[in-house]
C-alpha cells in the first residue's frame, strides 16, 4: 500500500469516527429533548393552567405549548361546514369562558316540505311499504345515516365495480367545461363532484349537496383530502333546492338519488329552476332491464344477495332490502323522460347501460 493510500485510508477512518460521534451526539440530544417534552406535557396535565386574556398559555423557557381550543378555527377556502341543524352551536368550556362556534352555513336547508298540515294523510311508497308523505324523508334519512360509512365499499361489491363505469359514462355526457358551475344533488360521497372539480378548474365551481348530513360529511372529508378547493358542501332538499338562486348552474346532476325523493316532479321542477338557460340536467339512476331473462336474474340477485351483503358488510340487511324495493318502484325509462318534459326540459333522451339496469337521462333548459 502506498503512502497516499495509507493517508486516504486514515482520513476515511477518521471521518467515519467523526460521523459516528456526531450521530451519537444527535441521538443523545434527541432523546434528551424528547424527555424534556414528555416532562413538560406531564406537568401541563397535572397543573391547572389558566389562559391569559390574549388566550396564550403559560409556559417555561424550554417549550411553548398551545391548547387545541386556543388555535384559530376556520373553514378551508370554498368549503362550507355541514351539520344537522342551523340553530345549534357547540360549546367548549375553557376556564369559565364559553366559546360558541356556529356549525352551519346559513344556506343549509333540509326542511321537509311534506308535513301533516300540508299533505294530511296523503301516502307514498317507501320501498314496497306505504307511508304518509310526511314520514318518508325521515325514513330515508335513517337508511343513509346507517350506511354512510360503508356506502362506497358496498357500491363496489353490489355492482362488481361497474358503478364506476356508469358514472364515467354519465360524466362523458355532461359536456362540462372549465369555468362552469355544477350542482351535484344527492352527491353523497362525492364520486362525480371530485371529477367535476378537476374539469371546471380554478375558475369554475362545484356544489356537492345532499339531504343527509352523514353522507355529506363522508364526501366532504374525501374531497378535502383530495385537494378539491373549488367545492362547496351544502345540505339541501332536492324537492326545493332552497339554498340556490334561479339560473345559477350550467350543469345539474343527480346520481342514484332521485328514486329516494318523495315528490320527484317537484324535484325536477327545482332542478329546472336553478339551471341557466342552455344548461343541462343529467340523471343517473337504476331503471328497468330491457332483456326479460336478465330482469328475472336481476330480481333474484337484488332480493337475496343484496340484503345478505348488507348484513355482512354494513350490519344492515334492512337498508339494502329497501334499496332493492326502491329500484322496482322507480319510474321506468320512458316514464321518467316524460316527467322531465313535463318539468320543462327539452331534447330529452336516455341511454341504457348494462341492458337497462341503469339509465342516464339527459335534458336541456331552453
Amino acid at each position: 500500500m502506498t503512502d497516499n493510500s495509507k493517508d486516504s485510508s486514515a482520513h476515511s477512518n477518521q471521518a467515519t469516527t467523526t460521523n459516528g460521534h456526531l450521530q451519537d451526539k444527535l441521538v443523545k440530544d434527541s432523546i434528551a429533548h424528547n424527555q424534556q417534552i414528555s416532562a413538560q406535557i406531564l406537568r401541563n396535565q397535572t397543573t391547572n393552567v389558566v389562559p391569559s386574556k390574549n388566550n396564550s398559555v403559560a409556559s417555561d423557557d424550554n417549550s411553548d405549548f398551545t391548547k387545541v381550543q386556543d388555535l384559530p378555527t376556520g373553514t378551508p377556502q370554498g368549503q362550507q361546514t355541514t351539520m344537522p341543524n342551523n340553530d345549534k352551536t357547540t360549546r367548549t368550556n375553557t376556564s369559565e369562558q364559553t366559546i360558541k362556534q356556529t356549525l352551519f352555513n346559513q344556506r343549509d336547508d333540509i326542511n321537509n316540505p311534506h308535513t301533516p298540515e300540508t299533505d294530511g294523510n296523503e301516502q307514498t311508497h317507501f320501498g314496497y311499504k306505504t307511508v304518509n308523505k310526511a314520514e318518508k324523508q325521515a325514513r330515508v334519512a335513517d337508511i343513509f345515516t346507517s350506511v354512510a360509512k360503508k356506502y362506497d365499499i358496498m357500491n363496489d361489491l353490489m355492482s362488481f365495480g361497474i358503478h364506476r363505469l356508469w358514472k364515467r359514462y354519465a360524466i362523458s355526457l355532461s359536456g362540462v367545461r372549465a369555468g362552469q358551475h355544477v350542482l351535484d344533488i344527492a352527491g353523497g360521497t362525492g364520486d362525480l363532484a371530485k371529477v367535476f372539480s378537476r374539469e371546471v378548474g380554478r375558475d369554475g365551481h362545484v356544489v356537492l349537496s345532499d339531504i343527509n348530513a352523514a353522507m355529506l360529511e363522508v364526501g366532504r372529508e374525501r374531497l378535502i383530502n383530495a385537494g378539491c378547493n373549488n367545492v362547496d358542501f351544502v345540505l339541501a332538499n332536492a324537492e326545493t333546492l332552497a339554498p340556490f338562486d334561479d339560473e345559477s348552474f350550467d350543469l345539474v346532476t343527480i346520481s342514484f338519488g332521485l328514486r329516494n325523493v318523495t315528490d320527484k316532479d317537484a324535484a325536477l321542477k327545482s332542478m329546472y329552476r336553478v339551471l341557466k338557460p342552455g344548461g343541462r340536467l343529467l340523471i343517473l339512476e337504476f331503471s328497468k332491464p330491457v332483456f326479460e331473462p336478465l330482469s328475472k336474474a336481476y330480481d333474484l340477485y337484488s332480493f337475496t344477495a343484496l340484503p345478505v351483503m348488507g348484513k355482512l358488510i354494513a350490519n344492515d340487511a334492512e337498508s339494502y332490502q329497501y334499496l332493492a324495493e326502491s329500484i322496482r318502484m322507480h319510474p321506468d325509462q320512458q316514464t321518467l323522460k316524460q316527467m322531465m318534459q313535463q318539468a320543462g326540459f327539452e331534447n330529452c333522451d336516455y341511454h341504457n347501460l348494462t341492458a337497462g339496469i341503469v339509465a342516464v337521462h339527459r335534458g336541456f333548459k331552453a
